[in-house]
């Protein structure tokens, strides 16, 4: 159970820490979009991914630079909660994709695309 717990809070810290995944406006705006258009999708360990391909370089860029934020937000969490920045990556994870809206994609830990 205190394990459980650990994992919540981590998320909770992350997820609050909200305005460090918040890159410019057009890394989210085309983040965003590739969502919708099915491209891009969240993904079990934290981070976006791409679906199918690798998109335009503009959208290659916004998907790194927001994975790099997101993995300074994991980093920062993992030095003050002690765990490793893969756990709270994947804690987060998790919520991450309980969040997908329909008809968007995530993929599990170790899974496939799937089209929620």
């Amino acid at each position: 159970m205190r394990n459980f717990k650990n994992w919540i809070a981590i998320a909770v810290t992350v997820l609050g820490a909200g305005a460090a995944f918040a890159d410019p406006a057009s890394d989210k705006a085309a983040v965003d979009a590739a969502k919708a258009a099915g491209t891009v999708g969240e993904q079990g360990d934290g981070y976006l991914g791409f679906v199918a391909g690798s998109g335009d370089a503009a959208l290659a860029s916004a998907v790194r630079d927001i994975n790099n934020g997101r993995a300074t937000v994991y980093a920062e969490t993992a030095s003050k909660s002690g765990v490793t920045r893969d756990a709270a990556g994947q804690a987060t994870g998790a919520q991450l994709i309980a969040r997908v809206p329909q008809g968007q994609y995530y993929k599990a830990l170790g899974g496939n695309w799937i089209k929620k």
